[in-house]
């Protein structure tokens, strides 16, 4: 493997680059997870989760994935049988309704065109058809294409239409990303994870939580041990966890809540937006098409980007790994070798943007991808606009 000289890039939709403050406060002496010091870290941490997921009830954090985090929504809530709705969004969409079928849920998958965001009308439609469906799974920010659903006013509607379905959210790669609001949007489950937004290395899966969502599990019988709510609300309140939890990764999120408050939440959505379009101004200098059909949908997390018929958009990805030590996130689905996706959340600043835009055009140019030079100072001149850096 070749060296390189400086760091590397770490552009993916996730993880996301971890900053040298949250890997200091990862690298504390462990402590003891029943003691008195502990209790209190875990009150800290609950009370933080819940103004990041805009919420007064329930939150549970599991050492997992996001992956995890879509199973324990489902057991703790459903019971075989139980008919749910998912839209096929993308390759996220697909994975989460493919757990829960694996426990016998009834899933209705709706085909969708994955370049645009689920609509308000279309989940109405599927309720309307059906009295008996139990939840709508939806993505917030499906990561495989740069697209963005609007979960205020799917929410809305949901309310609005009296239809008892419950609202279940993937936020994985949205929140502390985009505005999102658990409670005001009238979300049952909000589901996320610690390697993205939240800028943590991978292994905490976190879960916001309606006292609708609390009412449903109490008479859900889907098999459940490690994910169980009872369990893990019990021992909560108490100031711990219903098995040894992730310590050190709980260190570092203590450290990632703070570093966010004291940028503002505000100002993290702003400073997200402003990366995502001067990424999308320098996409679309290059003269190349981004997979999101909408501007207003297109996503502050990520951006795929689609190379012409006749070029691997893997082979740029490749090429750039080995030439300038950076990593962008590969085209997944009916996108595999189609895509390649540059991630722009997380701890990320002007300057890293800029060398991670400038890799990627020379990248396009070695690999001979027809495209126009000036990306990079397209994506410049919105940055020297903007405030939020």
């Amino acid at each position: 493997m070749t060296y390189h000289s400086g760091r590397h890039f770490l552009q993916l939709p996730g993880p996301t680059n971890t900053p040298a403050r949250v890997l200091r406060a990862m690298s504390k002496a462990t402590i003891d997870h029943r003691g008195p010091e502990f209790a209190e870290l875990t009150s800290r941490l609950l009370e933080g989760t819940r103004r990041l997921f805009r919420t007064e009830h329930d939150v549970f954090i599991h050492p997992a994935s996001g992956s995890g985090a879509w199973e324990a929504a489902i057991v703790n809530t459903l019971s075989e049988g139980d008919r749910v709705v998912s839209f096929e969004q993308g390759f996220f969409a697909h994975s989460w309704a493919r757990v829960a079928g694996r426990f016998g849920i009834d899933v209705v998958q709706v085909a969708w065109d994955p370049r645009i965001g689920v609509t308000p009308e279309a989940v109405l439609g599927q309720l309307e058809a059906d009295p008996s469906i139990k939840a709508v799974l939806v993505v917030h920010n499906e990561t495989s294409t740069g697209v963005t659903t609007d979960i205020e006013s799917i929410g809305a509607a949901m309310r609005a239409s009296g239809h008892p379905a419950m609202l279940f959210v993937d936020a994985v790669s949205s929140l502390a990303v985009t505005d999102l609001q658990h409670d005001a949007w009238g979300i049952d489950v909000t589901v996320t994870g610690s390697q993205k937004g939240m800028m943590l290395p991978p292994g905490l899966s976190l879960l916001a939580v309606s006292p609708r969502a609390m009412q449903a599990h109490a008479s859900a019988t889907l098999p459940r041990s490690y994910w169980d709510w009872d369990d893990q609300k019990a021992f909560n309140e108490r100031g711990f966890f219903p098995y040894t939890p992730a310590t050190n990764l709980l260190f570092g999120m203590e450290e990632a809540l703070a570093m966010l408050e004291e940028e503002g939440i505000d100002h993290v959505f702003a400073r997200h937006d402003l990366f995502g379009r001067a990424t999308r101004a320098a996409v679309h200098t290059w003269g190349l098409e981004i997979v999101a059909r909408n501007e207003s949908e297109a996503s502050r997390a990520a951006t795929a980007v689609l190379v012409p018929e006749g070029h691997d958009a893997d082979a740029v990805r490749r090429l750039i790994l080995d030439r300038f030590d950076m990593s962008l996130g590969t085209g997944l689905g009916p996108f595999k070798g189609k895509a390649f996706r540059i991630g722009h959340l997380g701890d990320l600043n002007a300057l890293q943007l800029m060398g991670t835009l400038a890799g990627v055009e020379m990248g396009l140019q070695l690999t001979g991808v027809p495209c126009e030079a000036g990306g990079v100072a397209a994506a410049m001149d919105i940055l020297m606009k903007g405030d939020a850096v």
